[in-house]
């Protein structure tokens, strides 16, 4: 009987340190499957909501935010989330600002169908985004193009020492208000793959991130290629802070913190339909 080529998944994730720690086991082949193989593309979160939408990759990173507009071509993975548990995105400026102040202000926002953008405009409904690449957003409120910005990544561990104040953490503001962690990012899979193939890769993301986690030491080492010239120490911790129990399974927390979220956003007019969120393990 002739053997089955495994099934070659194109897997496409952003070059975060957050995510290349999760993905080291399937990207060194330390974690495989004689079902499937997969090969790895790496593009910012943005570009990859967008790409989303083209149904363009067998399975995908993409913001929470996006996943109402992706819904009919992916189901989420229950395996891969960075969620924030009280702390998440940030809105910085170069002055102390009480949160009413940025009311009608311009925020420097790292692209409309990110989390963290959703989650600014359900805080303060009211300014004016200004759309800027993630990395160059401190850069255009030191230079005061802007008045504040919305930042992530691995700048909400450092934003204090470059000298810019916090006016609010959107991840503390959404758990102190719906007692819920904020969920930012996740895995999605075609829905047209094969039911098999698909519980397959839930298994092996599953297995890849655990791996990471009983190997930490090695996989830190592969992350800090891409953390952007981040000293380890910082990177570790920001790995911390969103590689956690939830990321290896959302359990029944963070589809109810989804759900809510999500809901909130269709109330609000930011998003056009109402969805379920729908969770594949």
């Amino acid at each position: 009987m002739p053997s089955v080529s495994p099934r070659e998944i194109v897997s496409a994730h952003s070059p975060d340190s957050d995510d290349a720690f999760m993905f080291y086991g399937l990207a060194t082949k330390k974690v495989r499957s004689p079902k499937v193989t997969f090969r790895h593309v790496l593009e910012d979160i943005e570009t990859l909501n967008r790409k989303a939408m083209e149904g363009q990759y067998d399975l995908s990173a993409i913001s929470y935010h996006a996943y109402p507009y992706v819904a009919d071509k992916y189901v989420l993975m229950a395996s891969g989330s960075s969620i924030g548990d009280g702390y998440g995105p940030m809105i910085v400026s170069t002055r102390p600002m009480e949160p009413e102040e940025l009311k009608g202000k311009r925020i420097a926002v790292p692209g409309t169908l990110t989390t963290a953008y959703l989650a600014c405009k359900l805080f303060q409904p009211d300014f004016e985004p200004v759309v800027t690449p993630f990395d160059r957003i401190t850069d255009v409120v030191r230079e005061h193009a802007v008045d504040a910005g919305l930042i992530i990544h691995e700048a909400q561990l450092t934003f204090d020492h470059e000298g810019f104040h916090r006016v609010v953490d959107l991840g503390r503001w959404f758990k102190t208000t719906y007692e819920l962690p904020l969920p930012l990012g996740g895995n999605v899979l075609l829905r047209s793959l094969d039911r098999d193939i698909q519980s397959e890769c839930s298994r092996l993301m599953r297995e890849s991130i655990q791996y990471a986690l009983d190997n930490r030491d090695e996989a830190l080492q592969y992350a800090l290629q891409f953390a952007r010239d981040m000293e380890p120490r910082l990177a570790e911790k920001f790995v911390g802070m969103y590689v956690n129990h939830y990321t290896l399974d959302v359990g029944d927390i963070v589809p109810r913190a989804a759900q809510k979220l999500l809901d909130l956003g269709y109330e609000a007019g930011l998003i056009p339909r109402r969805v379920s969120v729908e969770f594949v393990r």
